[in-house]
């Protein structure tokens, strides 16, 4: 009895042995299980990196589009480059200068526009009457500033220097009015240098009888710019010691004041410096003797060929400005 009742502990201590060996292995299993799942294993040790490459190179990248600031693009050369008119441009680029200019918005101080067809005029303008004086003078064979020569028409006036304009007046028709009623038309051939005031006119005798007793010696006037009936047309004379390495160009008998004289080169138009005794240099030489293009006041362009390199000669051609 005894034997068994000692067996039944033995048994249940077995049991007890068994089911603690038994619940500190699922314990163990458990805590190994969760070791594990808490331990990261390759595959989460490869994830991070490519996400911290992307976040690298999204730093890197530009930012998108609705992100970027807006860029200006750069000028072009046409916007860029100023109207023709602020830069020394070739003939028609500076009448297309001189149209952008006058199509500006004007402003409260601006002058007032000029009529297109005397855009290329200076002081003396097409349609406007101007007051002054006329004065007298002796003017001998007919020659002066504008170094025509000897004239057999002494109808002529000499012009103050202010309207002269380094002799843009010269061969410029001009009719003149006196308070009386009377009038002449006279060719500006000469300048009146100062004290002659803007607006003078200092005609021959021959024209200022025309007005006025000579003995008078000065009378007020009006005068204007004329287009006149001419059935002549225009010369072109080279300057005493012209060459092939320097020239003066001259033309003479046109119907309406120049605004510019060109020679063609190798290059294209060259348009001429005009001097104050009434041609228009080359200095180096280029152009001399070849093809001669002139410019009226009212924009009309002639082209002369056929000139020869020969100083002095007055040489014909077979052209002539429109009347106005």
């Amino acid at each position: 009895m005894h034997e068994t009742r000692q067996a039944a502990r033995q048994r249940r201590r077995t049991r007890r042995l068994m089911v603690g060996t038994a619940a500190g292995l699922v314990v163990t299993g458990l805590l190994v299980s969760l070791v594990m799942t808490m331990q990261p294993d390759g595959n989460d040790d490869a994830g991070p990196a490519p996400a911290t490459a992307v976040a690298n190179s999204q730093e890197s990248l530009p930012p998108t589009s609705p992100a970027r600031k807006p860029v200006k693009a750069p000028p072009s050369a046409a916007s860029a480059t100023p109207s023709a008119g602020a830069t020394t441009p070739s003939a028609g680029a500076t009448i297309s200068s001189a149209s952008a200019t006058t199509s500006a918005a004007p402003t409260s101080a601006s002058p007032r526009k000029a009529p297109a067809t005397s855009s290329l005029a200076g002081r003396i303008r097409p349609k406007n009457t101007y007051p002054g004086v006329a004065t007298v003078y002796k003017a001998g064979v007919g020659d002066g500033a504008c170094s025509y020569g000897p004239s057999d028409d002494m109808m002529i006036a000499a012009m103050n220097t202010t309207d002269y304009e380094t002799s843009a007046a010269c061969g410029a028709y001009v009719l003149v009015r006196a308070a009386n009623g009377a009038s002449v038309t006279v060719k500006i051939t000469n300048e009146c240098p100062l004290p002659c005031a803007p607006g003078q006119l200092d005609l021959s005798e021959q024209a200022f009888a025309e007005l006025a007793l000579i003995s008078t010696g000065r009378i007020a006037i009006t005068w204007s710019l004329l287009s006149p009936d001419t059935s002549g047309t225009i010369s072109i004379r080279y300057k005493n010691g012209s060459s092939p390495y320097w020239c003066g160009i001259q033309a003479m008998g046109h119907r309406n004041p120049l605004a510019r004289l060109e020679v063609r080169t190798g290059g294209g138009w060259r348009q001429l410096v005009r001097t104050d005794y009434n041609y228009f240099l080359s200095p180096d030489g280029s152009g001399c003797g070849g093809a001669i293009r002139i410019t009226d006041i009212y924009g009309e362009r002639l082209t002369i060929d056929g000139i020869a390199l020969r100083p002095e000669a007055v040489q014909p051609t077979r052209v002539q400005f429109a009347r106005h």
